[in-house]
């Protein structure tokens, strides 16, 4: 049994953790739609009101996160039970990675607010665009892996990440500062630049979740 399995059932068990459980759950699919839907919002030049509200979505993020915490700690200093310690931890973890891409995914919506053109990766950058779709499968799967408890799939997802997110978000910034790669404006080139280090963020928070599954609690956020 992963220590992942153990945790969920303390949780189960426990009325104010399995709320909190749920509402992680919740919070999870909130970023989830909202990263989905920001990346959509890049593609066509949106109305700047239908922008802004996607962008207020993170404030419910936000109040999920407080739930979470609130009831957390409600749950600690009623049972002051040391053996609920991981359980915590694994919970905290998890609900701050989820608050950062609900963040990311704001920033993404600002690109789209502020940048006079549509961000079509598929033919400004073609690697890019690829990273772009790698993230998109990897929150899907992700998001899978946690509500399934799959440990094979949660494994074959770190396995790929570096290759697949970091080292080709890497390569493009790099190529860009380096002025190996040029575009039509400066504007374009800082528009590619923070997509690539957005979407490298919220594949290393998912990645951070999906080691929530696998790993032991000092090793969760790594690869082990």
């Amino acid at each position: 049994m992963s220590i992942f399995t153990e945790v969920l059932s303390v949780w189960r068990k426990e009325d104010l953790l399995s709320e909190a459980w749920e509402q992680s759950l919740d919070m999870l699919d909130l970023s989830h739609n909202m990263f989905v839907k920001s990346v959509k919002k890049t593609k066509k030049q949106e109305n700047l009101s239908v922008l802004k509200q996607l962008k207020n979505r993170d404030k419910e993020i936000n109040k999920y996160q407080r739930e979470v915490r609130r009831k957390i700690i409600t749950h600690f200093s009623l049972q002051n039970n040391i053996n609920d310690i991981s359980s915590i931890m694994v919970l905290m973890n998890m609900v701050v990675d989820i608050e950062r891409i609900g963040d990311y995914s704001k920033n993404i919506l600002d690109l789209a607010i502020h940048y006079p053109d549509k961000l079509n990766t598929k033919t400004l950058h073609p690697e890019l665009y690829e990273i772009e779709q790698v993230v998109k499968t990897r929150f899907d799967k992700t998001v899978d892996a946690i509500k399934t408890e799959d440990i094979e799939l949660a494994s074959k997802l770190i396995k790929g990440f570096k290759k697949q997110v970091t080292t080709a978000s890497d390569r493009i910034v790099n190529n860009i500062i380096s002025g190996e790669i040029n575009f039509e404006s400066g504007s374009e080139s800082a528009a590619i630049v923070l997509y690539a280090r957005y979407l490298k963020r919220i594949g290393s928070h998912l990645k951070n979740i999906t080691t929530t599954v696998i790993n032991p609690i000092d090793s969760i956020g790594y690869q082990s």
